[in-house]
């Protein structure tokens, strides 16, 4: 019994203890208080837990504070103090925490890693930062690996591994090519999380020797590439080409076709896996798979929904995204890949564990003397954190004991403070996934009351609101408000007020008898102070003459009035609206003191018109609805432009000022919209005619605003619809006093011309902007940042002055003044300008260069000081150039390259070098007055690149079995050429490409002769060159052996004969014979029976027989000896298509459309036999020949 009882008391404790901590001080944020407080420090800035650092610049750790007194810092390294005046490397920042530890002069980044923990401690207590773990980057190079080519089979999947080195933090991945191109990928190409190229399949266009994988490392800003992965993909057909190239006519061969594949997963492995993530982070599934054709993943979780706008798919659904995990998306992702063949899946466990995270953090306590008070600490986290509290940075365990102050778990309970109870507590909360530090003081203040509201500050409120008096208050113990009215009046109390903790005082609803001073009183047992503040309640604004609703003839005139009563006090103003919406800007809209007119109107003016009546109290508005009809019909009116205005008076003369009053003339059926004011300067520009303003067209006088010494003249021009008046007669002149200038001259410069002078520069004043006569201008100057005296010089009516014998290169304070007879202008406004520039004096120095690759190299310098620039820093200018290639040591005429770069900048990148050369460079800084001396010369040399095409390929000497071919070097070898890469394919009559051959030849090589070819075939030749790095562009030819040795060299020898040239001419006589017979016997009508022109003419050695039926044969050429194939031009049923035989008798006559009569003779003469298409593939390309038909016969 007595045990619940404890139990019960000590939750009464500690509940009365959080009401208590509730009503702690709160201090107002007021800049003036919280400097005169005493504070424990807080730690306002640290750098992140886990700070990776570029090696090969400055570290700077961040640690800054505030505290009333100022803290002082120290810092710890790997659990022990760290004395940074020891280290000659190390520096604090002035009145900070900051260390700097200086890299850049000699510091060896790797000897500063360590974890860090700064200190911010004053006489109140102590703060501390987190632990703050330094490392620097590393970008390790690729280790060196010998990468086999890959030769796939066309539809196999391949993983193109990337295995980048381990660098921190971890590169990002990306695959290019040589000519540093992405690669593009697809639902069957795509990168993985790990960084390898999977293919599901594999398609002959893969077939490339340039996949490279690069690694970006971003804190140092380098990139590594991994040598070039070459990759094979054989087709089905070139493997059937290759295998039937080497079996005999009687094998049965051919590789399989392309088969298709069901998926199958590439990554990850197996059929299930697990993966933990932390909450908050962003969850990265993935699944990629093998398949013909190429898989479509999707994915499910298993007993749930994936998150709604969370989730993204990316990597072509090969990757699920879900961003900000939390526990409850915790369980199992199923990714299934499938095509029209099948599907295969992977089930992924997924467990979301947290690092600490807060429920409640510790929050500041202000405690008076004798208060109580708690300081709260709770965090989440799986597995549940371990909560842990330490005092000025020291385990509360073995911290200096306090009577005030009780641990229970993540509850600091404090009783009755002192002011040496002070002190700032820190939390730790952490489980084996990370860790929260925060820090959270209590001080305990006695300070008397202080009220911060402004004294006699004004309230205005309307009759009939509330009104709210403020009374912001601070002190320790916190002070009671009492509220009074009037110097001598009783507290306030009742229900008419309410009293706010915050010390307002609102009058629910104020009344004209609420105004009045009223007086709040803070008192606490430390002293009392009052403030008095005012407050004035005003009448309501109101509209007494609201708008009512028209109905007005189109082109009549409505009006609308809206006439206000207000305060007297209060300055209202009219807005009108149309719809809702802002007037039209429309002349014929006019806004007067109160009402609106509309001129003219028109249909598209119907609608609802608002009076909007605005004060800084309060608002008011009334409506009303317009409605335009059609007018009755009236006679045709003459429009016209008005008659000019007359008897323009001037009253009211002023010397800055005057009135102008008119008369109209004639508006001549369209109302006058506006008059258009002119005036004439007689004294400075007589006789030109300049805008002065215009007013309504219902306004017949003006105040007009004059400028002194102008001798002013004005005339009238009336506006309506149809146009402008002629200008009225002028008015009376009305010369104005002369006054010291008005204004001065705008756009003032100082740009220095030479090295030695100042020019400034300003816009002169117009004529009447004189105000006088004896315009002059004051120029002064004087060194900035120097403690000189103005210099300045009176000149005349000009826009320039120079100033000799200025420093090179200063800032000045610059004025120019204008002044006349009467007097000077007010002060003018200053700017700063520069003496002249100079050439810079300095070279920049520390040039670097890092070749990046064969093409690409970047450049480093350090900055000129900018006192040895001397003028504006206009950038840096890089000059470079070729010096020799390192693969022919030949000279050549040295084309010098320029980049410029703007800016301060240390670096840049210089593209289009050439691979495998030496170059030099310098760098110079650039000023507006031009380029600095050059830092010394500095070389450098690209590493090899793939070479150029060879410079030609000709191919020579063609005989039945062999070909002899030539080439030329690379013009461009980017390197030393390590060999020649020649392949070779035939081509069949189809134009369809037989197997590829590969050889390989020695670099210094320039010919080669190909034996044991076929004869009379065409063939195909693709030649490159190769260094190191690898293969470069290809050049192609193609050429063909030649037919049989014996059956040329025959048919060379009889046409070159006597007795076969006489023969010929013979047969061309006897040819033109039987033409002209022909000829005659068709113009008789008679016929000619084929059978009787062969029988006639016969030939045997002209024109063969075949043996078994009579019909022509083909000329034989010289493969006329070979048995037919499937490419022969006579079909296997002996008969002669025209499309196939060379003597063809539609052939002789005068188109397909010749006619046989009943007794088989041929109807139409004979012709010229006509010219045939070239012939395709292998087959002879001339038209059957005399020549030929002799040689069938040898």
């Amino acid at each position: 019994m007595m045990k619940k009882k404890s139990v019960s008391a000590r939750k009464a404790s500690l509940v009365l203890f959080l009401c208590q901590m509730i009503s702690a001080l709160d201090v107002p944020l007021d800049s003036k208080l919280l400097e005169e407080l005493s504070q424990p420090p807080t730690i306002t800035q640290q750098s992140p837990k886990d700070y990776i650092v570029d090696p090969r610049e400055n570290i700077v750790i961040q640690c800054e504070a505030k505290g009333k007194p100022p803290p002082s810092f120290s810092w710890t390294r790997n659990g022990t103090h760290f004395d940074i005046d020891k280290d000659a490397q190390v520096t604090m920042k002035p009145n900070s925490g900051t260390l700097v530890i200086n890299i850049m002069n000699g510091g060896k980044a790797e000897a500063y890693e360590g974890v860090y923990q700064c200190t911010a401690r004053n006489e109140r207590g102590a703060a501390v930062s987190n632990n703050i773990v330094i490392r620097p980057s590393r970008s390790p190079l690729w280790t060196k690996e010998k990468l086999e080519p890959n030769h796939v089979r066309e539809g196999d999947s391949l993983v193109l591994h990337c295995r980048p080195p381990v660098g921190l933090p971890p590169p990002i991945i990306f695959w290019m090519d040589n000519a540093f191109q992405r690669l593009p990928q697809s639902e069957r190409v795509s990168q993985g999380l790990n960084g390898d190229l999977y293919f599901s399949n594999v398609q002959p266009e893969d077939t490339r020797e340039d996949y490279i994988c690069y690694a970006r490392f971003n804190h140092t800003q380098t990139i590594q590439q991994k040598q070039p992965i070459s990759v094979k993909v054989f087709s089905m057909d070139s493997l059937n080409d290759t295998i039937a190239a080497n079996l005999s006519d009687t094998d049965i061969f051919g590789a399989k076709p392309v088969t298709e594949r069901q998926p199958v997963l590439l990554t990850p492995t197996g059929s299930t896996s697990t993966k933990v993530e932390l909450r908050g982070n962003v969850l990265l599934l993935e699944c990629i798979a093998a398949g013909l054709p190429t898989p479509v993943i999707r994915w499910i979780k298993e007993g749930g929904e994936l998150p709604a706008n969370r989730t993204f798919f990316e990597n072509f659904k090969k990757t699920l995204k879900i961003i900000d995990v939390s526990e409850a998306d915790s369980g199992n992702y199923k990714c299934i890949a499938r095509n029209r063949l099948g599907s295969a899946h992977h089930v992924i466990s997924v467990t979301v564990k947290a690092a600490p995270y807060w429920i409640t953090a510790p929050r500041n306590l202000v405690l008076s003397p004798g208060e109580d008070g708690t300081l709260i600490c709770r965090a989440n986290g799986n597995p549940k954190p371990d909560i842990s509290w330490l005092a000025n940075g020291v385990p509360i365990a073995i911290a200096p004991e306090d009577p005030s102050r009780k641990v229970d778990g993540d509850t600091i309970i404090f009783s009755h403070v002192q002011e040496r109870s002070s002190a700032v507590y820190q939390c730790n909360a952490s489980n084996e996934y990370g860790y929260l530090l925060a820090n959270a003081f209590v001080n305990v203040l006695a300070e008397p009351p202080r009220i911060l509201t402004p004294a006699n500050k004004l309230y205005q409120v309307i009759a009939d609101s509330p009104a709210l008096l403020d009374c912001a208050y601070f002190g320790s113990p916190k002070p009671e408000i009492e509220w009074f009215k009037g110097v001598k009046g009783s507290i306030l109390r009742g229900n008419e007020y309410v009293f706010h903790d915050n010390g307002t005082l609102e009058i629910p609803v104020a009344q004209k008898d609420s105004t009045g001073t009223y007086t709040c009183v803070a008192r606490n047992e430390l002293g009392k102070i009052q403030n008095e503040v005012h407050l004035e309640v005003k009448d309501p604004t109101m509209i007494i003459k609201q708008p009512e609703y028209k109905v007005i003839q189109r082109y009549g005139q409505a009006s609308f009035e809206c006439v206000i009563k207000h305060d007297s006090t209060l300055l209202p103003t009219i807005i009108w609206l149309k719809d809702n919406a802002e007037l039209p800007d429309d002349e014929r809209f006019l806004v007067g003191k109160d009402n609106l007119t509309i001129m003219n109107v028109t249909d598209k003016d119907d609608g609802t018109y608002t009076c909007i009546v605005n004060t800084t109290l309060d608002s008011v508005s009334a409506s009303a609805v317009l409605t335009v009809v059609a007018a009755p019909p009236t006679p045709a009116i003459i429009y016209a432009r008005p008659n000019p205005p007359f008897d323009l008076e001037l009253t009211g003369q002023l010397e800055r000022s005057v009135e102008l009053s008119w008369i109209p003339g004639d508006e001549n059926n369209s109302p006058i919209t506006n008059f258009v004011i002119e005036y004439e300067d007689g004294l400075h520009e007589p006789g030109v005619w300049h805008y002065q303003t215009e007013v309504p067209g219902t306004q017949t006088t003006v105040q007009l605003k004059l400028s002194p010494y102008v001798n002013y003249s004005f005339r009238v021009i009336a506006v309506n619809e149809i146009g402008r008046s002629q200008p009225s007669e002028p008015s009376e002149q009305y010369l104005t006093k002369s006054a010291n200038p008005d204004e001065n001259p705008s756009n003032v410069q100082g740009i220095g011309s030479e090295p030695d002078n100042l020019v400034i520069t300003w816009e002169s004043l117009k004529g009447f902007q004189s105000n006088g006569p004896g315009l002059q201008y004051k120029v002064s100057w004087r060194q900035k940042d120097v403690d000189d005296e103005w210099t300045s010089v009176i000149v005349a009516n000009v826009s320039k002055y120079i100033v000799s014998g200025t420093p090179t290169f200063v800032p000045y304070e610059i004025k120019v003044q204008a002044l006349n007879d009467l007097g000077y202008a007010p002060e003018p406004s200053e700017v700063i300008g520069h003496s002249g520039e100079d050439l810079p004096m300095v070279a920049p120095g520390n040039v670097q260069v890092h070749v990046i690759n064969s093409t690409l190299a970047k450049v480093h310098w350090d900055t000129v000081p900018l006192k040895t620039v001397r003028g504006h820093l206009q950038g840096y200018k890089v000059y470079y150039w070729k010096v020799q290639s390192l693969s022919r040591r030949s000279r050549r005429h040295v084309e010098k390259k320029i980049l410029t770069f703007r800016g301060n900048k240390t670096f840049g990148m210089l593209p289009g070098l050439e691979p495998y050369s030496s170059y030099k460079l310098n760098v110079r800084v650039v000023n507006g007055k031009g380029e600095g001396p050059a830092s010394p010369d500095k070389l450098f040399k690209t590493p090899e690149g793939v070479p150029s095409s060879p410079s030609f390929l000709r191919i020579t000497n063609p005989t039945l079995d062999s070909l002899t071919l030539e080439w030329g070097s690379p013009t461009h070898p980017n390197g030393v050429l390590t060999s020649y890469i020649l392949k070779f394919q035939p081509i069949n009559n189809t134009h369809e490409l037989g197997p590829l051959v590969e050889i390989r030849i020695p670099a210094n090589e320039s010919s080669l002769i190909l034996k044991n070819l076929n004869y009379s075939t065409r063939y195909k030749f693709y030649f490159n060159a190769q260094t190191s790095v690898g293969s470069g562009s290809q050049i192609t030819e193609e050429a063909i052996t030649i037919m049989d040795e014996a059956m040329a060299s025959r048919q060379v020898d009889i046409a070159t004969q006597g007795w076969f040239i006489g023969l010929m001419c013979a047969v061309a006589l006897l040819i033109l014979i039987l033409l002209i017979v022909c000829f005659i016997r068709r113009n008789k009508g008679g016929k000619y029976p084929v059978k009787e022109k062969e029988d006639a003419h016969a030939d045997p050695e002209i024109q063969p027989m075949k043996e078994d039926d009579g019909t022509f044969g083909e000329y034989s050429d010289a493969e006329d000896h070979k048995p037919l194939k499937k490419g022969s031009r006579t079909p296997s049923d002996r008969t002669v298509k025209k499309e196939d035989s060379d003597d063809s008798l539609v052939d002789y006559g005068e188109g397909v459309n010749g006619q046989f009569n009943e007794d088989g003779s041929f109807i139409g003469q004979y012709s010229g036999k006509k010219e045939k298409e070239p012939a395709e593939g292998n087959e002879s390309s001339e038209a059957p020949s005399p020549v030929n038909a002799m040689n069938s016969f040898v």
